[in-house]
C-alpha cells in the first residue's frame, strides 16, 4: 500500500476499473474479529480499492486480511482512548489524495466512478491515522538508537560497493484480459520458490513470453543508471541469486532475477582511523608479560603501574602510524595487545578501535596527528554518504516499523477471530 500511482496513471486505472458486480447476500458477514463483523461488501470494496492503488492482483483473501488488520488497529486505538477528529481525518484524506496529485474531493469522486464508496476510503485512512497515534504512544518511546548502531550502519555503507552494473534475467508471463489473476498466482509461485539462477532460467524457458526465453531470460550486463528509476530501486534491493516479487504491468506479470552485480567502493572507503596505545619498555619479554595481563586500553594504565604516565594513546589516520607499529596493529582485534621488538627495546601496542576514515570524519573524532596528517587528508569527500542524523532516522524508522509489525502480530494472536 506504500506504492502510489502518479495522478495520470491513477486516473487511467480509475477510468478502466470495471463496474461493480452485484452479488447475493452482499452484506453477509464473512468473518468476525473481536465480535466486529466484516461483510462481503466491505471485502469487495477494499479489494477494488487496493487494486486501484496499484496492487492489481489483490485477492479477496488479501483484502480480507487488510480489513482484519484495520479492525485490530482500531481496537488498539480504542483501548488507548484514541479516536480521529473530523479535522484530522479530513487532513489525512487530503494528504493521501495529494500523493496522486488530487484533492480529497477529486480522489473520492474518482473512486466513486470506479465503484468504491467514500466510506471505504475514509475507513482506510482513519485506521492508518489512529494506528500512527498508537505507535507514537505505545512503541516510539521505547525505541533507542545508540551512537554505536549509527557507526555500525555507516561502516556497513562505507564497506558496501556502490552498485554500477547488474546481470539480470527476466521472466514475462502473459496476462491477457480475464487471466490476470492466474498470471499473478504463477508469478508468486515462482518468486516464492527461492529459485537458483539455473532454476530461474528453466522457468523462463517454460513460462516466459519474452524474446529472451530461449536464453533462459538471460540479459547482458546493464548499467544500473540505465534502468528506469522504479525498476532500479527494485533491482538494487536484491542480492545475487534473489528474485523480485511479481511486478504487474499492462498485459503481463514480470519477474527479474539478479545473477551478479559489480560496483566500486566510495573514494576513501579503504582508509582507516586507528585509536591505539603504545608503551616503550626495556625488553620484549617485559612487554609480552604486560600484554598478557592487560584486558583493554583503559586497563593498560592500571597494569602499567608507575609507567602509566609514559603510555602514549593517539587517534591517527592509518598512514600516519610508524610502519612496524602499523603492521602489528593490522593483526590485532579491539583491546588486543602485541609487541614490536626492536632488539634494544620493545613497544607494547594495543588496538583500542579502528573505523573507516569516512565515518570518523562524520563523527568529528579528535585526532592527535599533526594537521597535515589529519583525518581530513585521508578523505576525498563524504558527499556520497548520508549524514549521521539521516542514518539515525533510518535506523529509528526501521525499528519502529518492526515494532509496529510485532505489535500487530501480537494483536492478531490475542484476537478472537471466527467465521460464520
Amino acid at each position: 500500500m506504500r506504492h502510489f500511482l502518479s495522478s495520470l496513471a491513477l486516473a487511467a486505472a480509475l477510468a478502466a476499473a470495471p463496474a461493480p458486480i452485484l452479488a447475493q447476500n452482499l452484506f453477509e458477514p464473512v468473518i468476525y474479529i473481536n465480535n466486529a463483523a466484516i461483510t462481503r461488501y466491505e471485502v469487495g470494496q477494499r479489494q477494488k480499492f487496493m487494486q486501484i492503488l496499484g496492487a492489481a492482483g489483490t485477492t479477496a483473501a488479501e483484502a480480507q486480511q487488510a480489513l482484519i488488520d484495520d479492525r485490530l488497529r482500531n481496537h488498539a486505538a480504542r483501548q488507548l482512548g484514541i479516536a480521529p477528529t473530523e479535522e484530522g481525518l479530513q487532513n489525512g484524506l487530503e494528504e493521501f489524495a495529494g500523493r496522486a496529485g488530487m484533492s480529497a474531493a477529486e480522489f473520492t469522486a474518482a473512486l466513486e466512478r470506479a465503484g468504491v464508496e467514500p466510506q471505504a476510503y475514509r475507513d482506510f485512512v482513519s485506521a492508518g491515522l489512529v494506528w500512527r497515534s498508537v505507535i507514537r504512544e505505545r512503541v516510539v518511546p521505547r525505541i533507542k538508537v545508540s551512537d554505536a548502531e549509527v557507526d555500525q550502519e555507516l561502516r556497513r555503507q562505507v564497506e558496501t560497493p556502490i552498485l554500477s552494473r547488474v546481470l539480470i534475467s527476466e521472466l514475462i508471463i502473459p496476462a491477457p484480459p480475464g487471466q490476470e489473476q492466474q498470471a499473478l498466482n504463477l508469478g508468486r509461485q515462482i518468486a516464492g520458490a527461492g529459485l537458483s539462477s539455473d532454476e530461474f532460467e528453466a522457468a523462463a524457458r517454460q513460462y516466459s513470453a519474452a524474446e529472451s526465453a530461449g536464453a533462459g531470460g538471460r540479459l547482458a550486463w546493464v548499467d544500473i543508471d540505465n534502468l528506469p528509476p522504479a525498476l532500479r530501486t527494485v533491482i538494487t534491493a536484491l542480492q545475487p541469486g534473489q528474485t523480485t516479487q511479481p511486478l504487474t504491468v499492462e498485459g503481463a506479470v514480470v519477474l527479474f532475477h539478479l545473477r551478479d552485480s559489480q560496483g566500486t567502493l566510495r573514494p576513501g572507503a579503504t582508509q582507516q582511523v586507528i585509536d591505539y596505545a603504545a608503551l616503550r619498555l626495556a625488553t620484549a619479554t617485559e612487554a609480552a608479560a604486560l600484554a598478557a595481563r592487560t584486558r583493554s586500553c583503559d586497563d593498560l594504565y592500571v597494569q602499567a603501574g608507575q609507567a602509566a604516565p609514559q603510555v602514549q594513546r593517539q587517534t591517527v589516520p592509518q598512514g600516519a602510524i610508524p610502519t612496524l607499529i602499523a603492521q602489528r596493529l593490522a593483526t590485532l582485534d579491539r583491546d588486543e595487545a602485541g609487541v614490536v621488538d626492536y632488539g634494544n627495546g620493545a613497544d607494547l601496542v594495543m588496538l583500542c578501535s579502528r573505523q573507516p576514515a569516512l565515518v570518523a570524519d562524520m563523527a568529528d573524532v579528535p585526532t592527535t596527528a599533526l594537521p597535515d596528517d589529519g583525518v581530513e587528508a585521508a578523505i576525498p569527500g563524504t558527499d556520497a554518504l548520508p549524514t549521521r542524523e539521516a542514518v539515525r532516522d533510518e535506523i529509528f524508522n526501521r525499528k519502529a516499523n518492526a515494532a509496529a509489525e510485532a505489535y500487530l502480530a501480537e494483536l492478531r494472536a490475542e484476537a478472537i477471530i471466527r467465521r460464520p
